[in-house]
């Protein structure tokens, strides 16, 4: 089993943001994770594609794009052509996400689903086939530093069993409160890919911390 780290560029100093980008290239990290906000959907407003633009053009690996927007089938087409490998969207922002799921496919970018805490993973019974990615949100979106919901190790458990003999590829990705006290116990509920901000931005030595979360994937603790 393959296990992925995404730094979550949302954390980076923006006034540094090249030597960021250089440092997740140059780690052991595997995709960049990229937090798109509107203020609509959620209460915070972050960046577009000026800064998709830049991470794009300095970027060794995976662009993880996370739509946290309304109408979001507006913008896939542009997230695509600004470099996104993968397109999250929320289910609770989408009206026809069969529909949606297709778009993001038919830019040949492989499509994820995110779910907020109150979202049950059962929502996803009758598309599940169609997804790459599903991303568990373990903290209410649109800010970072929030304190994780212990409540996610059910739901990965929950989802584990849902794709079991029908999309066993799936990656399972788990977004909000994650580090290094609870990577290894999120390993064993069932995920294999790991989004964290602070948690590896405000480290002393952030090639280190990620370098120490890989090592941790390899661990197993009770859930």
């Amino acid at each position: 089993m393959k296990y992925i780290i995404a730094p979550s560029i949302l954390s980076a100093d923006f006034g540094n943001l090249q030597r960021d980008i250089e440092m997740i290239n140059q780690s052991e990290a595997d995709w960049f994770h990229v937090d798109v906000m509107d203020g609509v959907f959620v209460p915070n407003i972050s960046f577009g594609f000026p800064v998709m633009a830049v991470v794009k053009k300095h970027a060794t690996k995976l662009l993880d794009v996370h739509l946290m927007i309304v109408e979001p089938d507006k913008y896939i087409e542009d997230f695509a052509k600004a470099g996104a490998d993968r397109i999250t969207v929320h289910y609770e922002a989408c009206t026809h996400l069969h529909r949606t799921i297709q778009l993001i496919k038919s830019f040949g970018c492989k499509a994820g689903v995110a779910l907020n805490p109150h979202t049950p993973v059962t929502l996803l019974q009758d598309v599940i086939e169609d997804l790459d990615l599903v991303l568990i949100m373990s903290v209410n979106p649109g800010f970072g530093g929030q304190a994780f919901i212990h409540n996610t190790y059910k739901k990965i458990q929950d989802l584990k069993a849902l794709i079991k003999g029908i999309n066993d590829d799936l990656i399972i990705e788990v977004d909000g409160g994650v580090g290094l006290q609870n990577i290894a116990t999120l390993v064993s509920a069932g995920a294999n890919a790991f989004v964290a901000g602070n948690a590896i931005f405000a480290t002393e030595s952030p090639t280190e911390t990620i370098a120490k979360m890989k090592q941790l994937t390899n661990k197993s603790v009770n859930v």
